[in-house]
């Protein structure tokens, strides 16, 4: 159940763009499109998952042991470059027409504030691999839904008539903030589920 309880939280109530503000670039910039959203969160999800995995066994059985926790910031992002770059070169021979849509957002995932974060919370929760691994994809599931909840908004906002003051990054701002407070509704939720099978 604790299983369950992490996969739900990490998708709704502690939705890793919506709630903790992490990998926001993305979010901004590649929700123009239902596709290439859906694309793009389907090579974080990768990405998120696989370096969740090295990191956490890294730090288990190299930074820790040794004592060489100081260069975990600096070991987590170029185990995350190098995934990144693998990803990369799998969608070049894939997928070409979603590696030119994704185009310099790719790149990009290497710097996603979210994909470090969630490497990093995994350790600070002191989750088991399996943990950290349903932690990982949860966050990447739910960092997909806010993409392409998002860009399904962005591509109904191009036909409707918008005042002119609000034109352009500002209607997009407004529009991400509702559907942040749309995904607040969800606090709450594990806090009643931990209860209801009383894990508290």
């Amino acid at each position: 159940m604790e299983y369950v309880l992490i996969f739900i939280s990490a998708i709704f109530v502690n939705n890793i763009v919506l709630s903790q503000f992490l990998g926001i670039c993305p979010f901004l910039g590649v929700s123009k499109k239902v596709d290439t959203a859906l694309g793009m969160g389907g090579a974080v999800a990768f990405v998120l998952t696989l370096a969740t995995i090295v990191t956490w066994l890294l730090q288990k059985f190299l930074l820790d042991p040794f004592g060489l926790q100081y260069l975990q910031t600096l070991a987590f992002i170029l185990v995350i470059a190098s995934l990144v770059q693998m990803v990369e070169i799998i969608l070049k021979k894939v997928s070409p027409s979603l590696y030119q849509a994704l185009g310099i957002f790719l790149p990009l995932i290497t710097t996603n504030c979210a994909v470090l974060g969630v490497a990093i919370l995994v350790i600070q929760k002191d989750y088991n691999l399996l943990q950290s691994v349903v932690y990982a994809f949860s966050t990447a599931i739910g960092f997909a839904l806010a993409l392409a909840v998002f860009a399904g908004l962005r591509e109904h906002l191009s036909l409707v008539k918008v005042p002119k003051g609000m034109n352009g990054i500002a209607i997009v701002m407004v529009t991400a903030g509702l559907l942040s407070l749309a995904f607040m509704g969800f606090s709450g939720v594990d806090g009643g589920l931990r209860k209801l099978f009383g894990l508290d």
